[in-house]
């Protein structure tokens, strides 16, 4: 019960399989750190951000919580963007939500749901700012659906928003945030149209001088 063993044998098997194809991957790996990604995803145990790109390990730096929310206040996700953007040098950040989200639908069931009510609430902002849009689709799934895009595309805009990425701008830093959603049901990421590379294509409210 304590130890897992199933688990600790499906890493014996995952490394030795990895080793047979390369024998030189961890030592390689462990070298050093140089990802071209920050992956900002929902902590949703079907979105695993590597395996949904078809990547390696070491290609991708990650960051997942609960309805991939980008919030002012939260440091453990400011710190992730830093490090990412200042010490990796990444120059691309995708902030990837995925339809079906138990978060955005927790935040439209006015049911108490314990001391995640609190992170809902920022998705129950969003819902608040595009209601009308939202109330106009024809079914609840349509409504989820678009609430889960929404909430991508204002993440996107949350993180063009910090003083960070901003900075790395500002210095001539090539950076581009970009929304994703992922569909569980056929394993396609689609596109939602939305790339901010420049302080320029950001609301004049939000620059920072």
């Amino acid at each position: 019960m304590r130890a897992l063993k199933d688990l600790l044998e499906k890493n014996k098997q995952w490394a030795t399989k990895l080793k047979a194809s390369d024998p030189d991957f961890f030592s390689n790996l462990a070298l050093q750190q140089n990802p071209g990604y920050l992956w900002i995803g929902c902590s949703d145990s079907r979105v695993p951000a590597n395996q949904i790109v078809n990547l390696p390990p070491g290609e991708v730096f990650v960051h997942r919580n609960i309805a991939n929310l980008v919030i002012h206040s939260d440091l453990n996700c400011l710190s992730v963007i830093q490090y990412a953007v200042e010490v990796l040098q990444i120059k691309h950040i995708i902030v990837c939500g995925h339809y079906g989200c138990s978060g955005i639908k927790a935040s439209l069931d006015n049911r108490e749901h314990g001391l995640i009510d609190n992170w809902l609430r920022h998705i129950k902002d969003i819902y608040r700012y595009h209601e009308a849009k939202i109330n106009d689709m024809k079914t609840e799934k349509e409504k989820l659906d678009l609430l889960c895009e929404l909430n991508v595309i204002e993440q996107v805009a949350n993180i063009c928003h910090t003083t960070i990425v901003q900075s790395a701008w500002k210095a001539g830093q090539e950076l581009a945030v970009h929304g994703w959603i992922y569909g569980i049901d056929d394993g396609i990421l689609k596109d939602l149209d939305v790339c901010i590379t420049n302080i320029n294509e950001i609301s004049q409210t939000h620059r920072i001088k």
